[in-house]
């Protein structure tokens, strides 16, 4: 199991896909549509650092009145995180696991052999969405995406998003920050449950995937915000707030 990606909904997905190429020097690695909604990911990060940098997704409500579940999400929350998604190589074997731990799987859909996925609501996964996918579909881990977009460029049915160029410094995603109302649980639900390792105050998975646990406070519990690596050691002067989600 690895962590894969953080999805973002956003109302506006050209404005925001603008800002990660532009001023971050994201990587497009490509997207599509389904029921409901359209996405599109890129990774933030760079080949000098194989082993860190994490994608992101952004999804936007599309033909809602097929499924309009995205739609009424913005509509309630606004824009920002939606989900944390972890892959797995065999989903089914992963839903029973869970079950025999008493956790109540929703949106259960194996009907797909390329992408099977399942889903535990906030309130058994800590604050936040999870989504267990599994993937037929290489390659495997994120850097090996952004190898094959540089080489060949991004993919995806349609190609929906207006093509981006951008001369800024490929900055890195170190690591979603995540709020908790009590650490030390959220740590062990997502260390025995999703796989993850403890490596110093953070948690790690196999492709660069990275969480930072802090006390919620006073704050509702979930993602927080994103902390980024710059290569070129430029420094953000202030915070962006790109999809709802501060970038610092």
């Amino acid at each position: 199991m690895h962590l894969d990606h953080l999805a973002l909904a956003t109302p506006d997905p050209n404005a925001a896909l603008a800002s990660l190429v532009g001023d971050l020097g994201a990587t497009v690695l490509g997207g599509g549509d389904a029921i409901g909604f359209r996405w599109v990911q890129v990774f933030l990060g760079h080949d000098q650092a194989p082993n860190s940098g994490m994608k992101l997704e952004l999804i936007t409500p599309w033909e809602p009145e097929n499924n309009d579940f995205l739609q009424r999400f913005i509509a309630r929350h606004g824009e920002g995180p939606h989900h944390l998604t972890f892959k797995v190589s065999n989903l089914a074997a992963e839903l029973s696991r869970l079950r025999d731990l008493g956790f109540e799987p929703v949106g259960v859909n194996l009907s797909n052999p390329e992408w099977r996925e399942a889903f535990l609501l906030p309130r058994q996964s800590h604050g936040t969405v999870v989504q267990l996918a599994e993937s037929s579909i290489d390659p495997k881990f994120a850097i090996d995406e952004y190898r094959r977009a540089q080489s060949s460029g991004p993919v995806g049915t349609p190609f929906w998003w207006p093509a981006m160029e951008t001369t800024a410094p490929k900055s890195c995603l170190a690591q979603i920050v995540l709020r908790s109302a009590d650490p030390q649980a959220t740590t062990d639900f997502f260390c025995s449950v999703l796989g993850g390792k403890v490596e110093g105050s953070d948690l790690v998975w196999p492709g660069g995937g990275r969480i930072k646990i802090v006390t919620a406070g006073s704050e509702t519990p979930g993602v927080s915000h994103l902390e980024l690596e710059n290569p070129q050691n430029h420094e953000l002067t202030r915070k962006q707030i790109i999809a709802g989600i501060a970038f610092e």
